[in-house]
């Protein structure tokens, strides 16, 4: 791929426009597929959202941080990670706006999405305690990054009980949806289709997340931006699109579950970029998060809390017929775009 971040601003503003396009299109098709897939294996939409879309939709975010890092820009790697976080947990309130039911946290609220927003708070801490001690690595990486995957996969196991044995369920309403739909049978042929169609759309946006890459090296190199700024606010942002319009397409179709698995589990594979990231940086890269990362960062523990107390409590309708949850994640949002401008 030529060097793109060394062509003319307004080419690198135009390829990072194409390929947040790309993501966004590859996105919608992803929702559509992965439905498809939680439908034909029995697995409920939760699971679903986080295990296929939720990593597929995150990868180009993954694959911006990790080349950043690996070309010694650990700030702008970071702050796309982070800045991810933050996006997507507000693109919970835009899909409540498109859920005219009811509140999308009332509709949604099951013990598996609350069980994913506990173990993101968990994943979460353990980059905020690694940037806080001194900076230590074994071969180069730092033990944190091995740590993050390990929490992860033992938080997706429960998860997998959890959803298989709930001790616990929310209360069903007129506006609550099935969190598992009915199975579809697995035809061989059908199934190879919808795999061939996932990795396809994954693979688009994969080559877009690395784009999105390149193109915010040369808007730090020609704006004068600061790395965390590009990262938190833009890269970000784009790298997020997958999730915002695969959230909408899932709500619109009654998928709401799928929804919110969806931005949860994709947010649980942001903190996973920052292992990634530390894989391809020479060092530890938790050592190189600024004030600004910490003040994002802990606003996007704030934003799931909010989001996790939304969920319990399951408002019919608040201000502007979402909830009092989808309000405050906002508010939240915009809070974390001007600290890191400021």
């Amino acid at each position: 791929m030529p060097d793109i971040a060394g062509l003319p601003l307004p080419w690198i503003i135009a390829i990072f426009a194409l390929a947040a396009a790309a993501i966004g299109v590859a996105g919608v098709r992803l929702s559509y597929v992965a439905d498809e897939l939680a439908d034909r294996t029995g697995m409920g939409e939760v699971i679903a959202g986080a295990l296929f879309v939720g990593a597929a939709t995150s990868m180009p975010g993954a694959i911006t941080s990790m080349s950043t890092a690996a070309q010694g820009a650990p700030e702008l790697a970071v702050g796309n990670a982070l800045g991810g976080l933050t996006a997507q947990t507000a693109f919970v309130a835009v899909a409540d706006l498109f859920y005219r039911r009811a509140n999308l946290e009332h509709a949604a609220a099951s013990v598996t999405g609350l069980a994913q927003g506990v173990l993101l708070v968990v994943l979460l801490t353990i980059p905020l305690i690694a940037a806080g001690e001194p900076a230590f690595t074994v071969w180069g990486i730092h033990p944190a990054s091995a740590a993050i995957p390990i929490a992860y996969a033992f938080g997706l196991r429960l998860l997998w009980h959890i959803e298989d044995e709930p001790m616990w369920e929310p209360v069903q309403t007129d506006e609550t949806q099935e969190e598992i739909s009915d199975p579809a049978p697995a035809v061989e042929g059908r199934m190879r289709t919808l795999w061939l169609r996932f990795a396809i759309n994954a693979a688009i946006t994969a080559a877009a997340g690395y784009a999105i890459g390149e193109a915010s090296l040369g808007l730090v190199d020609k704006t004068g931006m600061s790395e965390s700024a590009v990262g938190t606010i833009f890269a970000g942002f784009a790298n997020s699109l997958p999730e915002l319009v695969t959230a909408i397409a899932a709500v619109r179709v009654g998928a709401v579950s799928l929804a919110i698995g969806n931005i949860i589990g994709g947010n649980a594979f942001e903190v996973m970029f920052l292992s990634a990231a530390d894989v391809t940086y020479d060092g530890s890269i938790y050592a190189e998060m600024s004030s600004a990362d910490f003040s994002t960062a802990l606003l996007a523990l704030m934003m799931t809390a909010v989001l996790l107390l939304g969920m319990i409590r399951r408002e019919k309708a608040g201000p502007g017929r979402i909830g009092f949850e989808s309000v405050l994640v906002l508010a939240l949002y915009a809070l974390s775009v001007v600290l890191v401008v400021i």
